[in-house]
């Protein structure tokens, strides 16, 4: 099945902050809970990532050059306000960055938190302490106030659940913490965080979930849904966390720290949903041998359009925009299985709105390749190869055909 999309579809490329920006001590910037964590790891840092804290011109060129109509990125809140100070060379550098993107005539979509807490804050308890929600919302006011009057399109948190379970359960992510309790606790802070930015955003306000498309048995599904998904479907997009949540956490914690009205805070009304999809989650085994991303991750598409008609029909008045969506493989040009999977993906969003869903734009992740994280600069998703070494950057294939599809509106 093929089809076309709508002229007002947004087509856009993401970024964020810390996995593209470097310069790590320009400016003011104070340090984030990312900036000693891949130490333990692999060596690698982000203090000099893609550059793009000086090259940024030039990305914007190469995002005017694909032909998309949006742009999300992240602001670096250890830039904003170190120190929980203003920091005017910071904010600077994003005016400058929405004023490019403008001029181009490239919509920004800003997200306020891809995951680089500050470390100062990490210090006090990080995502467990509530008062960082409350700092997270004035952070968030200083960057409307400074940035409003461009940017019409807001993201308060990118994958909450990254943060809180990756962050503060598993280890796997920063701060590296171990514990189910704190995950528990962060989960909620950033579900309050988010209402409480929401309040003070002008324009367009969203949030990007990584909602898990579960696939084995059904009372391991249940109870992972609860825990993966609905632990901020609940509070955000109906206003209660769900009773099987709390009855199934109740050895782990008593969620004394939720307070009155902090359901209702983080219900705060929503322009849009951002869906960010990967792949799907198979906890009973699942095909071993079936194709696999340079992550290990299964290629399934079909877990997109499922994903989309899930949240069609439990919130089906919320418009929904594919904030990431990509693969991580080698090749540095000649990348023909990134291709296929953005073509396949690209198939499942117009399956789903064919079906019936709203959905209203796509954003490739990623256009750069970056520091991923706890992979450092071992993994490549973007559709940009970056030499490291060198910083310059080369259209692999998936970035022509991306265009191709752009200018088209249609596969």
């Amino acid at each position: 099945m093929t089809g076309v999309f709508p002229d007002d579809f947004v087509w856009g490329a993401a970024t964020a902050a810390f996995q593209i920006e470097g310069a790590l001590d320009a400016d003011g910037r104070e340090p984030s809970i990312w900036d000693a964590f891949p130490h333990v790891l692999n060596g690698d840092t982000g203090a000099v990532a893609c550059d793009h804290y000086r090259r940024f011109p030039e990305d914007v060129k190469h995002l005017a050059d694909l032909g998309v109509t949006a742009y999300r990125f992240s602001l670096s809140w250890p830039r904003v306000t170190p120190g929980g100070r203003v920091e005017p060379r910071g904010l600077d550098f994003y005016s400058r960055l929405v004023d490019a993107l403008l001029e181009q005539g490239i919509t920004p979509y800003a997200t306020l938190y891809h995951w680089d807490l500050p470390q100062r804050l990490e210090a006090r308890g990080g995502w467990t302490d509530r008062e960082t929600a409350y700092r997270f919302a004035g952070y968030a006011a200083v960057v409307a106030g400074a940035l409003g009057d461009r940017v019409s399109d807001w993201i308060t948190l990118n994958e909450p659940w990254c943060s809180a379970f990756l962050g503060y359960e598993t280890g796997d992510h920063a701060p590296g913490r171990r514990s189910q309790a704190d995950a528990l606790a962060a989960a909620h802070h950033l579900n309050l965080a988010h209402g409480l930015a929401a309040g003070v955003l002008p324009g367009r306000v969203g949030v990007t979930l990584n909602p898990h498309v579960f696939r084995g048995d059904p009372e391991e599904v249940r109870r992972a849904d609860a825990l993966g998904n609905r632990i901020f479907f609940g509070p955000m997009l109906e206003g209660a966390y769900p009773a099987d949540l709390i009855a199934d956490t109740a050895a782990v914690t008593d969620w004394s720290f939720v307070r009155d009205g902090d359901e209702a805070t983080a219900h705060a009304p929503l322009d849009y949903l951002g869906v960010n999809y990967y792949a799907p989650n198979h906890l009973s085994g699942g095909d071993p041998d079936a194709p696999v991303t340079d992550m290990g991750w299964p290629v399934d598409p079909s877990g997109l359009t499922d994903l989309l008609a899930r949240l069609t029909r439990e919130y089906p008045d919320l418009p929904l925009l594919i904030t990431e969506n990509g693969a991580a493989y080698p090749e540095p040009v000649s990348d023909e299985r990134r291709v296929a999977y953005l073509r396949d993906h690209l198939q499942a969003v117009l399956d789903a709105r064919a079906a019936g869903a709203d959905v209203r734009g796509y954003f490739v992740w990623s256009l750069l390749d970056n520091f991923e994280w706890a992979f450092g600069y071992a993994k490549r998703f973007g559709i940009i190869h970056v030499d490291y070494a060198t910083q310059r950057r080369t259209w692999k294939d998936s970035a022509h055909w991306y265009r191709r599809v752009i200018s088209a509106g249609h596969l």
